[in-house]
């Protein structure tokens, strides 16, 4: 028997346009769960998060910045994200990134988060 025949080949099933509207939806409430201690806005209405990626598996890939580089959680945050995400069923693994380019600006603020800061 080849030794190449003998290794089980995974496969997945891609996630359903339900399945991944109903996991979007869970992203976005746990995202929402996790504020910038120095600015009473969660981090989703922000524009903290750059790009989220899940793939087929339930593993998801975040990319996020900070408000500021210098952002005194620089090094917390990231795992208050990931353990918010992590909390979603079936979800496998989570990793987070933090990323600095683009730069943040308020530009990237919801309506939402702008009215509660009143920046209009």
């Amino acid at each position: 028997m080849d030794d190449a025949a003998a290794i089980e080949q995974k496969t997945t099933t891609p996630l359903s346009q339900a399945e991944l509207d109903a996991l979007t939806d869970q992203l976005i409430e746990k995202l929402k769960t996790v504020y910038d201690p120095e600015i009473p806005v969660d981090i989703y209405e922000l524009g903290l998060i750059y790009k989220v990626d899940v793939s087929d598996d339930k593993d998801i890939a975040i990319e996020m910045t900070l408000t500021a580089p210098g952002c005194p959680v620089a090094g917390e945050m990231p795992g208050w994200v990931q353990d918010a995400v992590q909390s979603i069923p079936d979800v496998r693994n989570v990793t987070v990134e933090l990323v600095f380019d683009p730069p943040w600006d308020p530009s990237r603020m919801s309506d939402e988060a702008k009215l509660q800061l009143n920046m209009f």
